[in-house]
């Protein structure tokens, strides 16, 4: 194990969140709010400490660096990121208690966007603003960010493509460009654009600044943090339009951007996932509108609080603009398909993702036409191409993993005896990294009921549902850590 080659990427994290929390400071500062402004001052002085003893256990590392490196730097980059990132709300007391300030910001950087807080207001400012970054940080991936920054040496090792493979979200994970660091600033250029025309739409339906920024952050992210105890809901309908267009357009695979930044509009238009996340969400969205159309004044309405949740779900962002715990059986009933499902690989989203889903049903059907004709050759492709038979086997094995921890996780909560639609919705919120669930974790609602062991539980399945579950049993496997 390249221990000091480790040490030099997390003492890059921690610099790197040691600056991103210099503008909630600033905030504090601007509202004069100088207790919290000395909280995220002591964070930041302990975030630089650990760079310094990073950096000094990480002098001349040696050059080896492979996959069990990769994924070993990323959960313990996310873990320490969270440690250190929960610090202003535990110092400043306006969430006492370590855990549940822990599972705050780690809900933040996972971009889920489950809250233990009752009233969401009575945070400060600065705050509210970090949460809020936390998403847009934790959504394209710290790590991303950190290739961006790196000297060449580093890219020159090979490191680069383990991390953005533990990093990145979904089956298969390729370069966009021939070289890593132009892949890393392609994807946060995309990531940048999209958030900045987010808060200009925003500001231009009349939202306040603060509340464009972060919305625009959680939105961007995919997390879900509202900085209003209603979510979205006492915005108006054209805001919430937009907020629905954005979480639908950060749900997309970034890849397709880049197709259509280089004017390959065909290969965009042939997308067997992007035409299945749209498919669904159209679907979904009808259904439900037709399913809640008692419930409101009129089709226009129903539409869009319907198309809102879908959207809202299936790119496991959170946000709510009504409370669809009161929804018929059938919507609920769609809503939580959707949870599973998930937004496209390479992007913001969380979940299964549209591209394991098509995987596995291709998959599925090439096992029933070889049991029925024995003899011959069965293929699966996607998009045209050949898949390779370990992606397939990759695929398989992550929804063994994904079952297990969402039912040993489920047994483990349920000690707290909580119905059991809210231990179960609670999981798979967390898990897929969507947010709200339903019953006493839904829309209304938040975590601060159940016990520190269960939290623990829920910010384990946080962060095996943003990593795509392999970076955190890798940690804890005893098989990572032999020398070999």
């Amino acid at each position: 194990m390249n221990y000091k080659k480790i040490d030099r990427f997390l003492s890059g994290i921690m610099i790197l969140e040691a600056v991103f929390m210099i503008p909630a400071l600033l905030i504090c500062l601007y509202d004069n709010d100088v207790h919290v402004a000395l909280c995220f001052l002591a964070a930041i002085a302990i975030a630089v400490l650990f760079t310094g003893i990073l950096r000094l256990l990480g002098k001349r590392p040696q050059k080896g660096f492979h996959s069990r490196e990769g994924l070993v730097c990323v959960s313990s980059s996310w873990i320490l990121m969270s440690l250190v990132g929960c610090l202003p709300f535990y110092f400043s007391r306006q969430i006492p208690s370590f855990v549940d300030a822990l599972f705050e910001i780690v809900s933040g950087f996972t971009t889920t966007g489950a809250s233990i807080l009752p009233d969401v207001e009575a945070l400060s400012r600065g705050l509210l603003y970090w949460r809020s970054f936390s998403h847009w940080l934790g959504g394209m991936g710290v790590l991303v960010l950190l290739m961006v920054f790196l000297p060449k040496s580093d890219h020159n090792t090979g490191s680069t493509i383990h991390l953005l493979r533990a990093e990145s979200p979904g089956p298969t994970v390729g370069k966009l460009v021939p070289r890593m660091k132009q892949t890393a600033l392609v994807l946060y250029g995309i990531y940048v654009s999209l958030t900045v025309l987010n808060f200009l739409f925003l500001l231009a339906g009349g939202m306040p600044l603060f509340d464009s920024v972060c919305t625009a952050l959680g939105t961007a992210g995919t997390g879900g943090f509202g900085i209003k105890s209603d979510s979205m809901a006492g915005y108006s309908p054209y805001l919430q339009n937009v907020t629905t267009v954005f979480m639908m357009l950060f749900g997309v695979n970034f890849s397709c951007y880049y197709l259509l930044l280089t004017r390959h509009f065909l290969n965009v238009w042939k997308d067997e996932e992007l035409r299945a996340y749209i498919g669904v969400f159209l679907a979904s969205t009808a259904l439900i509108t037709w399913n809640i159309l008692h419930l409101y004044s009129g089709v226009q309405e129903s539409l869009r609080h319907a198309a809102f949740q879908v959207a809202t779900v299936m790119t496991t962002t959170g946000f709510a603009t009504t409370d669809f715990d009161l929804w018929p059986s059938f919507s609920k009933g769609l809503l939580l398909c959707l949870m599973f499902v998930g937004a496209s690989a390479g992007s913001t989203g969380g979940g299964l993702k549209f591209q394991r889903l098509l995987l596995l049903l291709k998959n599925l059907r090439r096992h029933v036409h070889q049991t029925l004709y024995p003899n011959k050759v069965q293929i699966v492709r996607m998009n045209g191409q050949r898949v390779n038979e370990k992606v397939l086997n990759d695929t398989n094995l992550y929804l063994i993993g994904y079952a297990l921890i969402v039912v040993f996780s489920f047994i483990l909560i349920s000690i707290d005896n909580f119905s059991i639609t809210t231990n179960f919705s609670a999981v798979v919120a967390c898990f897929n990294n969507i947010g709200p669930g339903f019953d006493v974790v839904g829309p209304t609602g938040n975590f601060a009921g159940y016990s520190a062991f269960s939290k623990l539980v829920l910010i384990f399945d946080m962060l095996a549902g943003r990593l795509e579950i392999l970076p955190m049993l890798g940690l804890i496997s005893f098989s990572t850590w032999k020398r070999k």
